[in-house]
């Protein structure tokens, strides 16, 4: 079952059950989904993008609940937390630290990477083997940390 068929079917879900919480990030979820789609570029949306869409959704509510937490905004701080949970039920599981580290010690040593110069190589390497269990941020932080050794 494709993402898409498991959103909608999950919006039917929701909408019997009446959970309105849910409702909003799914519809959410939907729509990147149908713009990405219908963007003109041709590109098909394969698991790995929609992997991309989910995290950028997901990022972007996090900048959000950021912001109205600074400004004690917490009702709508509320509403964020419900759809980053809901969208993050989507994406792969989490690589944990010690995991993350692991994989960028591993690809380090794949890719020969002799320094700081070669911190595009290890983290574009890192992109395609973490795809949306680690974010990018966390990704090059821990490539820069291992690198500097």
């Amino acid at each position: 079952m494709s993402l898409t068929d498991r959103i909608d079917a999950d919006i039917k879900s929701a909408m019997k059950e009446r959970r309105k919480d849910d409702l909003r990030g799914l519809r959410a979820v939907k729509q990147a989904l149908q713009l990405a789609a219908t963007d003109g570029t041709g590109r098909g949306i394969d698991e790995q993008r929609e992997t991309e869409i989910l995290q950028k959704l997901v990022k972007q509510r996090r900048e959000s609940l950021k912001i109205y937490e600074e400004q004690g905004r917490d009702d709508l701080a509320a509403v964020e937390r419900q759809e980053i949970g809901t969208i993050e039920q989507y994406l792969p599981e989490a690589l944990d630290e010690r995991a993350l580290a692991r994989m960028v010690a591993t690809t380090i040593l794949e890719v020969q990477a002799e320094g700081m110069r070669d911190m595009g190589k290890v983290v574009n390497a890192m992109k395609l083997k973490a795809a949306g269990r680690a974010e990018g941020s966390a990704i090059a932080a821990e490539v820069k940390r291992q690198l500097q050794r």
